[in-house]
């Protein structure tokens, strides 16, 4: 067993052993006690040298045994032995005795036992038994070290209600070598019940797969759901090895899933706690018998996530209504909390657009162009401005939609009304980064590293070409925003400044880029101009949906157009898109399917 022990910890263990027993014994014992055997079995035992320590038991084989396999069952790296007292009498003896175990990860484990002498032709000598390891350790008994790992810890969402605990995942493997002669039979049948889940599954090919490598062929790996409806039909086939496999698993399946696997994968290294250990004894069959000694695991405490299960159930639900590719992004103004990523399933085919995807946002970036006016004194929401059906700047001729013309009117009601050419005009007579810096004050354009979010706000380049900064104006030209960008936008509008999103309780977000204060006087200014939108604009059918201001958008490109609306209603802001959905009315319209499932006071 020495030869298992470090020359370092070998020597730390000894001189902790020599200075302890030199202590305890420097009253002098008489020279014809068991002390000084007793002593140096210590010192031996301590420098993890068993077979000299045995020499000094009555029954050294057998002392060597025990000894060995108490070191090699603690996994000890070291340990200190001290004598705290001694008596005799004639032949007999003992010794009390403390013994200090030092285990893996820094762990320590310390008792007091004692330790039985005899004197035989006038030699003093350990009386061998297993107590002379631990009082309450048997014969033909042993220590074990047992791990104890605590309960994970479950993430839930902000009303309360968990979305990720634990649970197993199933793997599904064909062993050749157990399945014998039975192999074709069962590499059929498991061939016809798996093909649901992966339809490229061949009978003949599992079976000559299976049979040329050593080991099962990993086939599959299932969710408890779809693992109760086919484990009925494979588990008694010979040579089907199904393994449960430990895993967080979603409460619903349903429930922002590409963001739930996401929020899995940043979370799960804090959801295991600290675990316990036992020091247990086994018998010679190794099953455990008694714990000598325990010291519990410390379980992590849950994950708390922003998501709220009722604005997400909401969101989703509005945008599965239509088979285009469908987004709508929450977040809630006053504290930066992402409420809702909703995504329908022919967006979640092209991964996590709704915060990463960029499209022109059209009409909804008049949101900007506004505030860069009324920030830069080019106008105020009573600001005469013309409103032409078409206006013709630079090499550019700008039409409003259907080629609507109001005159002129205030800046507030060509928001409302959405006059491109009024926009177009404004951007025009701004600096090349005049959009660049007015966007940044809104959110869009700095990068923000959220755990467990990927995102891109969105870009708006400078530029000193005449007709791109026209087109910028309104949302088009070399503009791109996500729906996060956009609902960020709004959120900055509904709070005066731009919140810092997160998601992850605990979880700082990182935001790389410039992001100027908006003066007071602007939003103050633009909130009314959204609301008007509502009321007396291109968002009518939002009116009986509560206090909702925004912006409506229809971002054309190439071969059609995307639906836009942007805005917020109390402490909730919020972002719909529709790719190639046309007309901003659809998305206005599945916005408002997504109010109308909260109750009209919610986050008021």
């Amino acid at each position: 067993m020495a030869t298992l022990i470090s020359s370092v910890t070998r020597a730390v263990a000894l001189m902790s052993a020599v200075a302890t027993v030199a202590a305890l014994s420097a009253c002098t014992p008489r020279p014809d006690g068991p002390e000084p055997v007793a002593e140096r079995f210590f010192l031996a035992l301590a420098e993890g040298d068993t077979s000299s320590a045995s020499e000094f038991a009555d029954r050294p084989e057998l002392a060597r045994a025990a000894l060995n396999e108490a070191w090699a069952g603690l996994q000890a790296t070291g340990l200190d032995a001290q004598i705290l007292s001694s008596k005799y009498a004639e032949d007999t003896g003992s010794i009390a005795y403390r013994y200090t175990w030092h285990l893996p990860k820094d762990r320590t484990w310390s008792y007091d036992g004692q330790l039985n002498m005899i004197r035989d032709d006038g030699r003093w000598q350990v009386r061998w038994s297993a107590t002379d390891i631990h009082p309450r350790l048997g014969e033909n008994q042993t220590f074990a070290l047992r791990a104890d790992d605590p309960p994970r810890a479950s993430v839930h969402e902000r009303s309360g209600t968990n979305v990720l605990v634990p649970g197993y995942r199933y793997h599904f493997a064909l062993d050749a070598q157990q399945a014998g002669s039975a192999l074709m039979p069962t590499a059929r049948v498991v061939a016809d019940v798996l093909r649901r889940f992966d339809n490229t599954l061949d009978a003949q090919r599992l079976a000559e797969q299976s049979s040329s490598i050593k080991g099962p062929l990993s086939l599959i790996t299932l969710r408890k759901a779809d693992h109760d409806e086919v484990v009925g039909a494979l588990a008694a086939l010979p040579g089907v090895v199904i393994t449960p496999q430990p895993e967080m698993v979603p409460t619903d399946e349903d429930f922002a899933p590409t963001l739930i696997n996401e929020i899995k994968k940043t979370v799960t290294d804090d959801l295991d706690g600290t675990p316990g250990w036992r020091v247990v004894t086994v018998n010679q069959n190794g099953a455990d018998v008694d714990v000598l000694h325990e010291v519990r695991g410390d379980p992590a405490p849950s994950v708390s996530i922003s998501l709220d299960r009722s604005v997400q159930e909401a969101a989703q639900n509005a945008v599965d209504i239509t088979g285009k590719q469908a987004m709508i992004v929450v977040i809630r103004p006053s504290t930066g909390e992402i409420l809702a990523v909703a995504q329908n399933e022919a967006a979640d085919r092209e991964g996590p657009i709704a915060t990463m995807g960029l499209y022109p946002p059209g009409s909804t970036f008049k949101i900007v162009t506004a505030g860069a006016a009324i920030e830069r004194d080019m106008a105020t929401p009573n600001t005469l401005l013309g409103c032409p059906g078409r206006m013709d700047i630079g090499h550019r001729s700008v039409p409003n939609y259907g080629g609507f013309d109001l005159g002129t009117v205030p800046m507030s009601r060509a928001f409302a009304s959405s006059c491109n050419t009024t926009f177009a005009e404004l951007a025009s007579r701004m600096p090349p980064r005049g959009l660049t810096q007015a966007a940044a004050q809104y959110g869009i354009g700095p990068d923000y590293r959220i755990a467990g979010l990927p995102t891109v706000s969105g870009s708006v380049p400078p530029t000193v070409n005449l007709t791109e900064r026209t087109e910028d104006g309104f949302g088009q030209g070399k503009v791109v925003a996500s729906p996060f960008g956009m609902a960020l936008a709004a959120a900055t509008v509904a709070a005066g400044h731009t919140p810092v999103p997160k998601l992850i309780d605990g979880r700082e977000t990182e935001i790389t880029g410039d992001r100027a204060q908006i003066p007071a006087e602007v939003v103050e200014s633009l909130r009314p101009m959204m609301r008007l939108v509502v009321t007396n604009g291109t968002a009518e059918d939002l009116q009986g949906a509560g206090d909702v201001r925004g912006k409506t958008g229809e971002a054309e490109f190439a071969g059609g157009s995307h639906s836009w609306f942007t805005g917020y209603r109390g402490d909730m802001a919020f972002s719909a898109l529709i790719v190639g959905g046309g007309s901003s009315e659809y998305a206005v319209r599945m916005l408002k399917g997504m109010l109308d499932a909260l109750p009209p006071d919610f986050l008021a």
